[in-house]
């Protein structure tokens, strides 16, 4: 049995294909969604997406995406995420990421009002994805 999953960001679709797993970031923490799965309507919060194609795939041959949050919606065994933004292992150089990472975390250090320190965290956050899907593409190859 598969699911259909579809993966929707503001530029286009970037995933539209049977998988038999999709394992998702919530703010409740991780879930994994298969075929049949009961309705849900969630939000996703910036993390890793990984794909299993077919029920005997080996976890090297998972799919990778990292996503910064959107929404999910499990409905008539469709699962459908939305997001702003979305990238594959080949769009993240590692040596930037750790770049842009530690540019996050000075301006971080740096703030002088909440409106910054926020802002600030929120690009910690997504550097840490990103550098998350760079160690699984070195890690899976």
């Amino acid at each position: 049995m598969f699911l259909h999953f579809i993966l929707t960001a503001i530029s286009g679709k970037k995933y539209d294909d049977d998988v038999y797993e999709v394992i998702l970031p919530t703010l409740d923490g991780r879930i994994g969604v298969l075929a049949h799965h009961m309705p849900l309507f969630s939000v996703i919060a910036p993390g890793i997406i990984a794909v299993r194609k077919q029920a005997r795939d080996a976890d090297s041959a998972l799919e990778y995406y990292a996503t910064y949050g959107g929404a999910i919606e499990v409905s008539n065994n469709v699962l459908k995420v939305l997001v702003d933004e979305v990238h594959s292992p080949d769009d993240v150089n590692q040596a930037e990421a750790q770049e842009a990472m530690e540019r996050a975390k000075k301006m971080k250090a740096e703030a002088k009002d909440q409106s910054s320190l926020e802002h600030a965290q929120a690009l910690v956050d997504r550097q840490t994805v990103r550098l998350q899907l760079a160690n699984l593409k070195r890690h899976h190859r």
